[in-house]
């Protein structure tokens, strides 16, 4: 007999709706509360029947892959995405199944377990993948979208954020602001992401009539604790810095800023930041971060809506939908 929601929250020391949250594929709960509860309720067998409702015409994957995990983690911007793929599926009445995966654990068996899971399509997060990591999800027969990133020659449709035309805004915005040659916090863990910012962002140095070269580049740990632990490392050796910086995310900035000020460094008047993606710490941290908006509800309803295409009509052209950004300015620039 498999193991209950109720046994399981007693097993685990969770309340009922923690659990009922976690199996439902609901947002509620923390990415590692979701994850240590799906492991045990695979682990003994649970039913994931019981979280269908009634009236559902069929049942969704959302597949998060964590290649190393420094950048797909419990942060606002994936639990919206996520939150953003469960209210579409719930809209078009498909349970959402959330399954996680990880490059060191045996993807084959995860494979294998997802296709005797009979689903209907499969969303794909590979944020952190890189070519090679799609090989084992070529063998799934179900329709499959992947979801914040793209890479020529995976033929299986996507949808993801125009990283060059945001880096490229936000960059000419530093420059027309601030009239130097702009700094670069970089990502010390490459994705596809933010190479593509990083395109962007030379694209705009450069036809500003300044030189690529001259842009001091720091390479930050993508997180708001690493960034800031690496920025005030830098910064107590003595490395050169710039009046103002584009970095690749929200986290590397805000990290960043808090090091400078402990440096005594004034934002903006000493130093003027701009960030990526639009997240609720923008506006949390003391000067808030202006910063490039990424429509990350709108990313999740239409990789829904894409799926459903593709399981209607099996035969519908590969495509590559890419969501334009903005910039949201506020005290940091």
């Amino acid at each position: 007999m498999s193991v209950t929601a109720k046994e399981l929250a007693r097993q685990l020391g969770l309340s009922p709706a923690a659990v009922s949250m976690a199996l439902g594929g609901k947002h509620g709960v923390s990415e590692a509360t979701r994850e240590r509860v799906l492991a045990a309720a695979r682990a003994q067998g649970y039913d994931f029947s019981r979280t269908r409702l009634v009236g559902l015409r069929g049942k969704i994957a959302l597949v998060i892959y964590k290649k190393h995990g420094a950048v797909v983690s419990d942060t606002p911007f994936f639990s919206q995405l996520i939150e953003g793929v469960s209210a579409s599926c719930q809209k078009n009445r498909y349970n959402l199944d959330i399954r996680y995966f990880y490059e060191k654990e045996n993807i084959t068996e995860g494979i294998r377990e997802l296709r005797a899971s009979s689903m209907d399509g499969i969303i794909l997060l590979g944020t952190e993948m890189q070519p090679a990591d799609f090989a084992p999800f070529e063998q799934l027969p179900e329709p499959m979208i992947v979801l914040d990133t793209y890479f020529e020659g995976i033929p299986c449709d996507c949808v993801a954020i125009n990283n060059v035309q945001g880096a490229y805004l936000a960059t000419n915005y530093l420059i027309s602001k601030c009239s130097a040659q702009p700094g670069y916090l970089h990502s010390s863990y490459s994705i596809a992401n933010f190479e593509e910012r990083a395109d962007g962002f030379y694209k705009a140095v450069r036809q500003n009539g300044m030189s690529a070269s001259r842009s001091i580049v720091h390479r930050l740990a993508p997180s708001m604790e690493g960034a800031y632990s690496d920025m005030k490392a830098l910064l107590e050796a003595g490395e050169a810095t710039a009046s103002c910086y584009f970095a690749d995310n929200d986290l590397i900035a805000a990290g960043a800023m808090k090091a400078l000020k402990e440096a005594g460094r004034r934002i903006p008047q000493d130093v003027a930041l701009i960030g990526f993606d639009n997240t609720s710490l923008c506006e949390l941290i003391e000067p808030a971060l202006t910063t490039v908006h990424v429509p990350k509800q709108d990313m999740s309803r239409l990789a829904v809506e894409r799926l459903l295409d593709a399981m209607k009509d099996p035969k519908l052209s590969t495509v590559k939908i890419e969501l334009a950004t903005y910039l949201v300015r506020r005290k940091s620039l």
